[in-house]
């Protein structure tokens, strides 16, 4: 949940309303006018129901997603659910949300209205926990939902409101007898609409208090005089944009409306970029963007890169419905998507280098303009699609994103024309298959990327096909095969002068083959010479796969404390790129240095962690009896120590674990310890009734309870009856002192 920047003002019954809305059905919609807080309103909503939902309260931003195909994959990424599999996003998602007490928040549908109402629909009748709250202009029209239309604020808030934000901008600024009538003037003037209120206030910094309701009162004359017909509201909304964009200089109007094409934030390098050009120079962007910063039209953010910007959603629009009055909306999408094809470029050149921890941030943040990008491309050029999703194989393979880069990947290639963009294409796809484990899928799109190379001369695509293609072998087991293509490959690299992450992948998995033939001289060779490159330029990605082949080597050979230190080595840097088939095989090799050692309690934990990760990246051990036969020895290993029903349990533990904390506990983290307290002492309660004792103990009443867990208070009172007779008690302050001995 994101949290709140600025005071939240007035709403209180709206926000009791909504509450109580939830508690009633399982899908409300908040709707009205853009500017009229919505978002906010739902946020708060969200925020005092958050104890009410043990798996918590996720907040999803629609505004920026074009595609309505990713709406599915955008809520799996917002509630953290990783999955590069080639199963179907609503499966992952249905199977993620079916047991689990859930609130999501769905920001900004109207515009993938359709797709959102399917997939809401879809979620609701599988997962009987979840319940979702949804902001947007019109109603999902999915069975069972509750509108709630979001009114303008009340004179008394919406007063609150412009004397809180103008004192932001002007100290000492306050509402006294004198000002009360002309503020309360110009809220009437704003219909109440929070941002149009926000707009008026800011404006404080350079006018006077009647200079602003003099400029408002005449716009608003104009207004009435000129526009019948429509939603007022709307209509008043778009009279205060209106005269918040006439005050803005013109070189603030015309960057108002080119940084519209951006989704998300971007930064000032972007804008400069993408928004000069035109009686805009690109050193003059900074002032002008700074002017639009303090007319509180773009919000600046502050991020471990640096300062980024955004519009909020309404002034987005604005800003795109006058590009597109003034024919330029296509123009500067061009220029965005040019701005994010050199971008891409540039930073898959420098991710053979130290750049890499910061390239994987970078590439994370700025996710939603890749995806506008790309989305532009395929309704206007399709060359331009295939280049800039070939160019970030980095993010697609190297960053967890396998199943967002197949999906681009798979739409580029349905219509992109033979030549060394498809070429590229064809073989980063089928590298993000393997990953996958869609074998049959990577092998055809590899030999056709092997067979164009042949006949063209490409000697760079049948270099990259030919070492992808041996992966394909290595994990089917065919190791005669993987190996003859692995040094093929290697050749042709070395005939291309090429030096990079791949050329190193390419020996740190002919390694792996030599390992699997049990040569783990000519393995450990092959992975020290691969981390000698990666440490002279700086490389961590591709050599965190040589520290782990290298783990490999000295369990095997039974030197377990080095074992354990590259293990932890190699999972500590994956960890860096969020990279999930590298934390698995990390936390595997872990695993069996701990049954190794003995410790079959901590082995069957890791166990079940990678059980639960291996779902999310494609088949466990890639369906490969090699890569299988250490993870099945190191089973039976554990069920020999603990027996069959202990290792289950514990098993189940480690499958419970977040990601991060089956890092934490891999790594031997401090976390790791809380992320596994002490069983608490067995329970009659069931897990509702266990939170509605915790509740007595807090000191709340039945009415109390049924508000925090959103549950009607008849309900709540037979969660309590129920409690007392299964305790054997007969007063409520007996619950609370059972709640707080467990505790102690």
């Amino acid at each position: 949940m994101p949290a709140d920047t600025t005071a939240f003002v007035g709403r209180k019954n709206d926000v009791a309303e909504v509450r109580r809305l939830l508690s009633e059905s399982r899908l409300v919609t908040l709707t009205g006018v853009g500017g009229v807080g919505k978002t906010r309103l739902a946020l708060r909503a969200a925020a005092e129901l958050h104890r009410a939902f043990p798996d918590g309260v996720w907040f999803v931003e629609l505004g920026g997603v074009t595609d309505p195909d990713l709406v599915v994959h955008t809520v799996l990424e917002q509630l953290g659910v990783h999955d590069d599999t080639v199963r179907r996003h609503r499966t992952v998602l249905v199977e993620h949300l079916r047991d689990r007490q859930v609130l999501v928040v769905l920001d900004n549908c109207e515009h993938v209205v359709e797709a959102t109402a399917e997939l809401v629909d879809v979620l609701l009748r599988s997962a009987r926990g979840l319940r979702v709250l949804v902001t947007s202009r019109e109603r999902l029209g999915v069975d069972g939902e509750h509108l709630w239309q979001v009114a303008p604020l009340p004179l008394d808030p919406a007063l609150a409101l412009f004397a809180e934000r103008a004192a932001a901008v002007e100290p000492g600024f306050a509402l006294t007898g004198e000002n009360h009538d002309r503020v309360s003037r110009i809220c009437e003037l704003l219909g109440g609409i929070p941002l149009a209120i926000e707009l008026a206030a800011v404006r404080l910094r350079v006018l006077t208090l009647d200079h602003l309701l003099s400029r408002l009162d005449n716009t608003f004359r104009v207004l009435a005089d000129g526009k019948r017909g429509g939603d007022p509201r709307h209509q008043t909304l778009q009279a205060a944009v209106d005269w918040s964009f006439h005050l803005c200089t013109r070189p603030e109007q015309v960057l108002w409306a080119r940084a519209s094409v951006f989704s998300g934030t971007f930064d000032l390098q972007a804008a400069e970029q993408a928004c000069s050009g035109d009686g805009i120079a690109a050193d003059e962007v900074v002032q002008w963007l700074s002017g639009l910063v303090d007319k509180s039209v773009v919000v600046s953010e502050q991020h471990p890169s640096g300062t980024r910007f955004r519009l909020l959603e309404p002034l987005r629009q604005y800003g795109l419905q006058n590009l597109r009055a003034a024919g330029r909306e296509t123009v500067m999408r061009q220029r965005h998507r040019d701005h994010y094809i050199e971008w891409a470029r540039r930073w898959e050149g420098e991710w053979f280098g130290p750049a890499q921890p910061e390239i994987f941030a970078l590439t994370r943040l700025e996710h939603q303009n890749l995806r506008t990008a790309l989305d532009f491309c395929f309704d206007h050029d399709g060359d331009h699609c295939v280049l800039l999703a070939g160019t970030l194989w980095f993010y697609w393979a190297g960053c967890g994103m396998l199943g967002e880069g197949r999906h681009w990947l798979d739409r580029a290639l349905a219509s992109a024309r033979p030549g060394p963009l498809r070429a590229k294409a064809l073989w980063v796809n089928g590298y993000v298959a393997t990953l996958q484990g869609d074998i049959a899928a990577s092998r055809r799109m590899l030999e056709e990327c092997r067979d164009y190379a042949a006949e063209t001369g490409d000697g760079v695509a049948l270099a990259y096909a030919t070492h992808r293609l041996a992966c394909t072998y290595l994990v089917g087991d065919d190791l005669g095969l993987a190996d003859t293509l692995f040094q093929e490959a290697m050749t042709l690299y070395r005939r291309q002068g090429v030096v990079n992450s791949h050329t190193m992948l390419a020996g740190i998995e002919l390694a792996i083959s030599a390992i699997f033939q049990r040569d783990f001289a000519t393995a450990e060779r092959l992975c020290s010479e691969a981390k000698a490159i990666g440490a002279e330029h700086g490389e961590l990605w591709a050599r965190a796969y040589a520290t782990y082949v290298l783990a490999l080597c000295a369990w095997v050979n039974g030197d377990h404390p080095r074992a354990e230190l590259l293990g932890r080595e190699c999972l500590r840097i994956k960890r860096t790129f969020h990279d999930l088939l590298g934390i698995v095989l990390a936390i595997e090799v872990l695993a069996w240095i701990a049954a190794s050692q003995g410790n079959a309690v901590r082995a069957a934990t890791l166990l079940g962690a990678t059980n639960e990760i291996w779902h999310t990246v494609g088949y466990p051990m890639f369906g490969s009896r090699y890569f299988g036969a250490p993870h099945g020895a190191c089973e039976s290993q554990a069920i020999s120590a603990l027996g069959e029903q202990e290792f289950r349990s514990v098993f189940r533990k480690g499958m419970d674990l977040e990601l991060e904390d089956a890092i934490a506990l891999a790594i031997g983290e401090e976390q790791a310890d809380r992320a596994q307290p002490a069983a608490p002492a067995p329970t009659p309660l069931t897990r509702r009734e266990q939170q509605v004792a915790d509740l007595i103990a807090g000191g709340m009443s039945n009415k109390e309870i049924a508000a925090r867990l959103v549950i009607a208070r008849r309900t709540a009172e037979g969660h309590v009856e129920r409690i007392l007779q299964k305790l054997g008690f007969s007063s409520r302050a007996q619950i609370a002192t059972w709640v707080t001995e467990r505790r102690t």
